[in-house]
């Protein structure tokens, strides 16, 4: 009876790192700073790629705009960063749940577990594609190799669907890089523990997508100066941090930033553009109606 098949691969993350050939008889600091080596280049191989992570910046931002979403597929490691970088961003910036949406190869027991052969199932991408994807959304494969069948499935349905499609992955030279709108390949070398892409390669996909849908979030008007400004006041504490967070944005006493947010029936964004401004709420709340939310466009219809 014969055993699998195996599939020979030549992919960076998959070559062996000279640097940890002896890791297995070093002493327990010694692996730990060749750990920690290796992650210092993880940035460097961001910035690398920074032009192309404006494009992805500016792409979501017209989806996003036109009421598109942004999707995220990706497998194992790679398909978690995606789901995590998703889940955060409506805590932290308010933003509805669907604009950012996380699809994971094998569903949501493969966040914990490996479901066997999911990644290589291309045909449940497609599939999976097909029933979420619109015209105009922006799609992101997430693949460590550059070549994960469910991932690249995936891209192609949405392709074929009018989607904007784009791929993160840690091959420069991967070749599904022709198959995409976008191509963000990041040169984050051989693994410390070879083939472990969960290292260095999911540490600059989760550095990439942080970056992007931050950046993202920034352009759409969710962030004042440094700012977090979409905060919705579902307890105590984050009614606390929407009043330090008025106090830093205007410099007024906490008490007038109680009493603006009280009036503004606790939406942030209207309670600074009034103290900000000194206009009556009513006002605030058309100016940013006028400027699609953005509280220094609604500053200046005010000034």
């Amino acid at each position: 009876m014969s055993g699998p098949e195996v599939v020979r691969v030549a992919a960076p993350t998959e070559r062996r790192n000279p640097a940890s050939y002896d890791l297995d008889l070093l002493p327990t600091r010694d692996v730990l700073r060749l750990i920690n080596d290796a992650d210092r280049t993880v940035p460097g191989a961001v910035a690398e790629v920074l032009d192309a992570v404006v494009v992805a910046v500016d792409l979501a931002v017209e989806a996003l705009r036109a009421g598109r979403r942004v999707h995220y597929f990706g497998a194992g490691t790679s398909g978690r960063v995606g789901v995590v970088d998703a889940a955060e961003i409506p805590p932290t910036f308010g933003s509805p749940v669907d604009w950012f949406c996380p699809h994971l190869a094998g569903g949501q027991d493969a966040m914990f577990g490996a479901i066997e052969d999911a990644e290589d199932d291309s045909d449940a991408g497609t599939r999976e594609a097909r029933t979420c994807v619109r015209p105009a959304d922006l799609v992101i494969g997430l693949a460590a190799s550059g070549r994960t069948p469910y991932v690249l499935g995936a891209l192609r349905e949405a392709r074929a669907l009018g989607a904007r499609t784009a791929l993160v992955a840690a091959d420069p030279h991967a070749a599904a890089r022709a198959d995409v709108d976008l191509f963000i390949g990041l040169d984050t070398g051989p693994e410390v523990v070879t083939g472990s892409t969960r290292m260095k390669a999911a540490s600059a996909q989760k550095l990439v997508l942080h970056a992007f849908s931050t950046t993202v979030m920034v352009r759409l008007g969710r962030v004042y100066s440094n700012l977090m400004i979409d905060l919705s006041a579902t307890n105590a504490k984050l009614r606390g941090r929407m009043i330090s967070i008025l106090m830093e944005a205007t410099g007024c006493p906490e008490a007038d930033c109680t009493r603006a947010l009280t009036a503004a029936d606790g939406d942030l964004k209207i309670a600074l553009v009034s103290l900000v401004s000194g206009a009556p709420v009513g006002e605030a709340r058309a100016a940013l109606a006028r400027s699609h939310q953005q509280v220094r466009e609604a500053l200046s219809l005010l000034a």
